[in-house]
C-alpha cells in the first residue's frame, strides 16, 4: 500500500468518526434551542473544518484541531473558500467555539484547549479580517 492509499484509508476512518461526532453535535445544538437554519450553518461550517481542512494535507482528528484555528481562519479559509467574507469568518469562529465547547463537555478535549481556542479567536479576529481585506484588494500583490 502506497502513502496515498494509507492517507485515504486514514481519512475514510476519520470521516466516519466525524459523521458520528457531527450527529452528536447536532443533537447538542438542538438542545440549546437554536433555530434549524442556525444549526444547519454550524454543522456545515464544522463539516468543512473537520472533513476538509483537518484532512487537507495531514490527517488530523477533530479533537486535535483546536490549535489549527489561526492557520484555518487567517489563511486557508480565505484562500480556499470562495465564499470567504467577514461574516463567514465570524460565523466559522462562532461555530468552532460551539463545537469545541461541545467537545469539552463530552470530555473529548481539555478545558485548557477550549480556553486557548477562544483566546486565539478573540486575539486574532482583527488580523484575520485584515488578511481577508488585503486578499480581496486586487491592488495588493503580497497579501501574506
Amino acid at each position: 500500500m502506497d502513502d496515498y492509499e494509507k492517507y485515504e484509508k486514514k481519512c475514510k476512518k476519520i470521516r466516519e468518526a466525524n459523521e458520528h461526532l457531527l450527529n452528536d453535535f447536532e443533537d447538542w445544538l438542538k438542545s440549546t434551542g437554536l433555530s434549524e437554519k442556525t444549526i444547519k450553518n454550524h454543522l456545515s461550517n464544522i463539516d468543512f473544518y473537520v472533513n476538509e481542512y483537518l484532512l487537507y494535507e495531514d490527517v488530523t482528528e477533530a479533537k486535535d484541531g483546536t490549535c489549527a484555528i489561526d492557520m484555518f481562519l487567517g489563511y486557508w479559509f480565505i484562500r480556499k473558500a470562495m465564499w470567504a467574507s467577514q461574516s463567514s469568518i465570524k460565523g466559522n469562529a462562532t461555530s468552532l467555539k460551539k463545537f469545541y465547547t461541545f467537545m469539552c463537555e463530552k470530555g473529548l478535549i481539555d478545558k485548557k484547549d477550549l480556553t486557548n481556542l477562544k483566546q486565539t479567536i478573540k486575539e486574532k479576529m482583527p488580523e484575520w479580517l485584515e488578511n481577508l481585506g488585503r486578499y480581496d484588494d486586487l491592488s495588493i500583490e503580497d497579501v501574506w
